[in-house]
């Protein structure tokens, strides 16, 4: 078939129509004047550029009515299909509502499209903002739709299309259920647009949106508008990744490989410091090795970027302050990216973005070595940052007046700041849980913001040489081009009564069995099932091979296997015994005591600062899970503040001595914590420590244990000569049983998972009076306008009145702990809290949690399934306190030990939150609704009121 997408005299079309005869020609006139009176035509004279053959299709299934799911790498331009459904809303007199997971996008896609249509035509929705909100187009983040869907908003009315961008955020484990709650939730007349990132399931989903939306047109395209090549910087060279050459499969640079297996053979530091002796000759070679490779320094890499024409870039850095040291080391270096009218261009752009911030303020933001960065055209960029200062790095990003930005990898999630290259520092980054390698899809999401598309012909993606690397791993990483899409939904206790009312329950169940989440469930048990087929097979070849002629040998693996697993019971119960033991000595020690840590990392002599009780086993005390047992903070020789786990503690410890902790002891400073553990280490660095003694088994006069044993000597099976080769067989055949009882019990859970949960869920509301029935009860409407990790928190402090009598602080002091977690763990002293009120607010709300947490596992509702409320932490109480009393930033950022983009994200939060506890605390006879707008009031001054649009 042969596409014509030109017209006029002297074109290819008209060239190829005079071979055509009259009939074909008068068909070709035909299909040409029909082109020209669809949507698709006027709105491609809006731009100066064709568009691709993928964005086409798109397009015309739109205007033919159908839903569209279309997936391509990031910068192919995939936004215009959504833009097209704009244009096609107006056309037609609908309204169109365009999502955005994150309010720097909103804010992004809000600015183009009114400089297309015109501010009178476009609004804005996003948490903290509103626009222009009944305009026919109106950009907003998923919340807000989500929201209005709950609350059976006005604004949907008239409502023709919804464009849904960076859909494939619903793989996000926190946020993502609310993208499947849109897509299940809107109107069937809603026209669905859903614009994704290149994942490996796009069928999968499409055929989950052609069940819950009707007719969808899945369009994938894998083409990069600017190409993309990738380089390994090793030493004073650039290494091409791959080889050149032709096909989609290409070589790992041999030169490359050469390297990797030149670096692994020559002797680490420590090997040398093991003592072990190298020949002249690898002396030698080591030395020429290290005159070519090493890993360049940041200010380094970036001089070679400008030498060999690849600035602008971006380098993802995952750690904030490694970002704002890059700043630093590229400024001592006297690295300068920008000429006198550039600097000057810079200054007057950032002078008119902050002219709003006071003077003082800017001192504690850390202005001043900020702007001499932007003027020199560099930059860091990351979620710490103040939004206002973070918005001017990247408008000067786009009109090339900063040439160089370091930055998380927060910047690769959708904001329009393409480059010409990307560099990577490191394939390793820290998950929240642990150091682990980026996956191919987070590779793509870096990478795929090199190359601009219309200014670059080609893109680069550069990563650093570090010693270990593997190319053939980094080439698996750069070679696979997508990744799946994984659904993250699980039902909560404000999405459980916004359904029922709406739905009542048994509909509000069917509509959750037609989540992403049971879809994929549903279709992953087909191949579980085949492989319980196969397993069974397994098991009759296993059980034909263990068979002895001298006896059921089953029976006598079955005796093996009981003995096996007494002595492993016994074993288990002999350690826990030991670990209760421990428990209980650990629950004896007193701030004082003088205690030798028996293994783990800090295995020594320490002093217990803090025992670190269970909640509700010490006065005061933030209080950890029971089920932890005691956490003691503890002082070691070493002059470290740590707090120790159970599992330091394998045996009971007992005080070998006490001492006295000084008043002035402050875990923070280096001076106090060297003194200290000086005079631990004089009073007792003399004192060894007990040897635990070991105890003699339970298994040596367990009677089942002797029984067993009996039971195997008088067996028939016991005396045969293969009877070990049987054993064999009989062991392969039990493990394979086991599995395939497992797979069988996986089959039986997968089936109805959402439902099931909801069930606990609506069983649980029910108990607490939220629910009747299908009636959502005076508290079970007031969690519907509850939205957050903690609704049903919030909404059980609003009803036993826990907030009642708090002023405007107190009570943001309160919400702070609905919203706020800590980036580290809890290693260091309780928090500072406000006194008075709000700490026993702040008290009261943490028994709440306590009560909510053990009816949770009563209705066996894990939070580890993303399910349940987790522990308010106080962390930010007293900063939102501060704040909120009218408290300069300087004072504030320095109690609170955190960057200003944390801050201001975090008052935002709690500022959201407040706005849904004004409306729904109880009107009458109640002071909470009239503390929650003044609070609002109070903490949105300053920084915080500093942001552009969104």
């Amino acid at each position: 078939m042969i596409v014509l997408l030109s017209v006029g005299p002297g074109t290819l079309e008209s060239t190829m129509t005079e071979d055509l005869s009259p009939a074909e020609r008068y068909a070709a006139a035909r299909r040409r004047a029909a082109e020209q009176a669809t949507a698709l035509a006027s709105f491609r004279e809006m731009y100066d550029f064709g568009l691709d053959p993928f964005q086409i299709e798109a397009c015309q299934a739109l205007e033919a009515g159908k839903g569209v799911l279309v997936a391509a790498p990031t910068g192919s331009g995939k936004t215009i299909v959504g833009e097209f459904a704009v244009h096609l809303a107006l056309l037609q007199g609908k309204k169109c509502f365009y999502t955005t997971p994150i309010k720097a996008l909103s804010n992004q896609k809000y600015a183009d499209l009114c400089r297309r249509y015109g501010s009178e035509q476009v609004g804005l929705l996003t948490g903290d903002n509103s626009v222009n909100s009944d305009a026919p187009v109106v950009v907003m983040t998923t919340e807000v739709l989500r929201n209005m869907l709950y609350a059976g908003s006005r604004t949907l009315l008239g409502l023709g299309y919804v464009v849904m961008d960076e859909v494939h955020y619903l793989s996000d484990r926190f946020r993502g259920a609310v993208w499947e709650e849109v897509i299940i939730h809107l109107p069937e007349s809603v026209t669905l647009v859903s614009l994704s990132a290149t994942v490996s399931n796009a069928e999968e989903f499409g055929d989950w949106l052609d069940t819950v939306r009707g007719d969808t047109e899945v369009i994938v395209s894998e083409h990069r508008p600017v190409p993309l090549f990738q380089h390994v910087l090793a030493g004073r060279r650039t290494y091409d990744l791959f080889e050149e050459g032709e096909g989609q499969r290409k070589a790992v640079n041999p030169d490359l490989v050469r390297l990797a297996r030149m670096e692994a053979s020559r002797p680490s530091y420590q090997d040398r410091r093991r003592g072990r002796a190298m020949r002249e000759a690898d002396r030698e070679r080591e030395r020429r090795q290290r005159s070519r490779v090493w890993t360049p320094g940041r200010p380094e890499v970036i001089e070679r970027l400008d030498a060999e024409g690849l600035l602008p870039a971006i380098t993802f850095i995952f750690s904030r302050a490694a970002c704002e040291a890059a700043v630093q080391q590229c400024l001592y270096a006297g690295l300068r990216l920008n000429d006198d009218e550039a600097r000057g261009r810079v200054r007057a752009l950032v002078e008119e973005r902050t002219a709003a911030i006071p003077t003082e303020d800017l001192h504690v933001l850390g202005y001043y070595e900020w702007l001499e960065g932007l003027e020199r055209g560099i930059a860091a960029h990351h979620a710490g940052m103040l939004p206002t200062f973070k918005e001017v790095v990247e408008e000067l990003f786009v009109r090339g007046l900063v040439k160089a930005v370091f930055a998380t990898e927060t910047l690769a999630l959708g904001i329009n700041m393409p480059a010409r290259s990307v560099v990577l520092e490191k394939l390793v980054k820290w998950n929240g849980e642990q150091h682990a390698d980026i996956t191919p899809g987070e590779y793509t999401q870096l990478t795929g913001r090199a190359g601009r598309r219309g200014i670059d012909v080609e893109g680069h993606a550069v990563v650093l040489w570090q010693r270990g690397m593997s190319p053939e791993h980094l080439a698996g990483l750069a070679g696979t081009r997508t990744y799946p899409l994984r659904s993250s939904f699980k039902p909560s206790y404000n999405m459980a009564v916004n359904l029922v009312e709406q739905f009542g329950r048994h509909r509000s169940r069917e509509l959750l069995e037609t989540s992403f989440a049971q879809f994929q469930a549903d279709k992953s048990v087909v191949g579980i099932s085949r492989q319980v087929q196969r397993n069974e097979e397994g098991l009759e070849g296993y059980k034909a091979s263990m068979t002895c002629h001298l006896g059921d040998f089953e029976e006598y693996a079955g005796l093996r296997r009981e003995l096996k697993d007494r002595e492993t019971e016994l074993a288990r119960q002999g350690a826990a015994s030991r670990r209760a033991e421990a428990a209980v000595a650990l629950e004896r020690l007193k701030p004082g005591d003088v205690i030798h840590v028996p293994t783990g990392k800090y295995a020594g002599l320490a002093l217990v600062l803090d025992p670190g009780l269970p909640a509700g086993r010490s006065n005061g005390h933030r209080g950890f899970d029971h089920q932890d047992g005691p956490r003691p903070l503890v002082l070691t020789a070493e002059r470290q503040v740590k707090r120790l786990a159970s599992m330091d503690f394998p045996v009971p410890v007992e005080a070998l001595d006490r001492m006295r902790i000084p008043k002035s002891f402050n875990p923070r400073s280096p001076q106090s914590r060297r003194d200290l553990a000086s005079a631990l280490r004089t009073k007792a660095g003399h004192i060894p420590p007990e040897r635990a003694r070991r105890k003699r088994s339970q298994a040596a006069d367990d009677r089942e244990i002797a029984r067993l044993r009996t039971a195997i000597r008088a067996h028939p099976c016991h005396g045969c000569d293969d009877r070990e080769d049987h054993a064999r067989w009989a062991e392969r055949y039990h493990r394979l049983m086991r599995d395939t009882s497992q797979l069988e019990r996986r089959i039986e859970g997968r089936t109805n998972t959402i439902a099931r949960t909801f069930d606990r869920i609506v069983a649980l509301l029910t108990e607490l009076d939220y629910l009747r029935g299908d009636e959502v009860t005076e508290h079970g409407k007031r969690l519907a306008r509850l939205y957050g990790e903690l609704d049903l928190l919030a909404s059980e402090c609003l009803r036993e009145g826990v907030w009642e009598g708090l002023g405007p602080a107190e009570l943001a002091a309160c919400v702070s702990a609905l919203v706020y977690e800590a980036r580290v763990g809890d290693d260091a002293m309780a928090p500072k809290l406000p006194s008075g009120k709000a700490k026993a607010a702040l008290g009261e709300m943490v028994r709440i949690w306590g009560r909510l947490d053990a009816v949770e596992e009563d209705f066996r509702i894990n939070q580890t399934e993303g399910v349940g409320q987790r522990e308010p932490d106080l962390g930010f109480a007293w900063a939102a306190y501060m704040w909120a009393s009218d408290k300069g930033l300087d004072e504030v950022l320095r109690e609170a030990e955190m960057p200003a983009g944390d801050f201001v994200r975090w008052c935002k939060q709690v500022i959201d939150v407040l706005g849904q506890i004004s409306a729904a605390a109880p009107t009458e006879g109640s002071t909470v609704a009239k503390a929650a707008r003044k609070a609002v009031e109070q903490l949105l001054r300053g920084v915080v009121a500093y942001s552009s649009v969104g």
